[in-house]
């Protein structure tokens, strides 16, 4: 994530993510989560905040959750059921059930049917935000399997020359594992903000780059500044000299997969809270030998870090690298929380009757 999202160290609380999860679990479990479901939980957004994914922690979705189980547009008691199956594949109806409680649960299926038969395909209907998608992702690496998740967001960018939100920020996470090297993790929405960025920028009172979100008629905006009153996301590359038709259609191909594959409306029909997912574990034995596919993995992403770097940096990362230091950090010196973040756990915590340990 962009230095400037990260809570300045001079005002952050340091807080120990074993105390964070035990907190999380608590308060969702005070709000209608069985304690399994509410610990998955926690861990799902803990995770994201360990590893510097802070738009996906619990500084902007635990309040979301909280409110989202006590007005019922998250059941958290759901009757999820695979309605459609086959050896390889199944579609899963979540029954509004947490995306963060259920995502994990249908990539445990992908990978079960991985094993059996060396890809593992799940499209999931009738969700919701299912957090940091990388996390779902990753669970296939202990398996030794590639992971992959995507979440069909509803509208929220402006497809390249419209003046209407219609495609979501749909994030693409693929995991990959490698022998000695941290696993390679690539997780980016295809809006070139993740919505909750501007949460972000909110509270912190930082301005966003030029090209990052468009005026009201679809027009980029192209000079740095506050978050306006009225604003649209647009596609990463933000023009089509930029490439912004790229990530506008590989946003289509996540309303496909994670929408339309399992009979849900997408894109500009979608209803806005609803996330559709599509989550997959592909077994590496099935194509090559693991140790040969770690090997090659070393090989290829040493070469990538050892890369000269332009002048005005210090190294060349891959996707995932940063994130596995900044979790190593963190879990040793405690997840930065903005003094905001703070005092809503505390009003949280009073309100529903859980000791405040942060």
């Amino acid at each position: 994530m962009l230095e400037q999202f990260h809570v300045p160290e001079d005002i952050a609380y340091r807080v120990q993510h074993d105390t964070l999860k035990d907190t999380c679990t608590e308060l969702l479990e005070k709000a209608g989560l069985p304690e399994a479901d509410a610990r998955l939980a926690a861990d799902v957004l803990v995770a994201s905040d360990l590893r510097g994914v802070e738009t996906h922690g619990v500084s902007n979705l635990m309040r979301n959750y909280i409110t989202g189980l006590g007005n019922g547009h998250l059941n958290p008691h759901p009757n999820m059921r695979i309605v459609r199956e086959t050896p390889a594949c199944a579609t899963i109806d979540s029954d509004a059930g947490m995306g963060v409680v259920i995502a994990p649960k249908a990539m445990e299926i992908a990978i079960e049917k991985g094993k059996a038969t060396g890809a593992g395909l799940v499209t999931i209907a009738n969700g919701r935000h299912l957090g940091m998608a990388g996390y779902h992702a990753m669970m296939a690496l202990e398996h030794d399997m590639i992971g992959q998740c995507m979440t069909a967001c509803g509208p929220s960018f402006v497809p390249t020359f419209a003046a209407e939100a219609a495609i979501g920020t749909n994030p693409i996470a693929i995991a990959a594992p490698a022998g000695e090297e941290p696993p390679f993790v690539f997780d980016a929405a295809m809006s070139i903000l993740a919505a909750n960025k501007i949460t972000l920028a909110k509270r912190l009172g930082v301005d966003l780059e030029p090209g990052w979100i468009a005026s009201p008629d679809g027009t980029p905006i192209t000079e740095a500044g506050p978050v306006p009153d009225d604003y649209m996301l647009l596609p990463a590359g933000s023009t089509r000299e930029l490439g912004s038709h790229k990530s506008y259609s590989l946003g289509v191909v996540v309303d496909i997969l994670g929408g339309l594959l399992n009979g849900s409306p997408a894109g500009p029909m979608a209803p806005r809270g609803n996330n559709n997912h599509f989550v997959a574990a592909y077994d590496i034995e099935a194509f090559i030998d693991v140790q040969d596919f770690k090997n090659g993995m070393d090989e290829y992403l040493r070469a990538l870090r050892d890369l000269k770097p332009a002048p005005g940096h210090d190294r060349v990362f891959y996707a995932g690298l940063p994130e596995h230091e900044e979790a190593a950090e963190r879990k040793e010196h405690g997840i930065p929380l903005h003094p905001e973040v703070i005092d809503w756990f505390r009003s949280a915590c009073s309100e529903l009757g859980v000791e405040f340990r942060l």
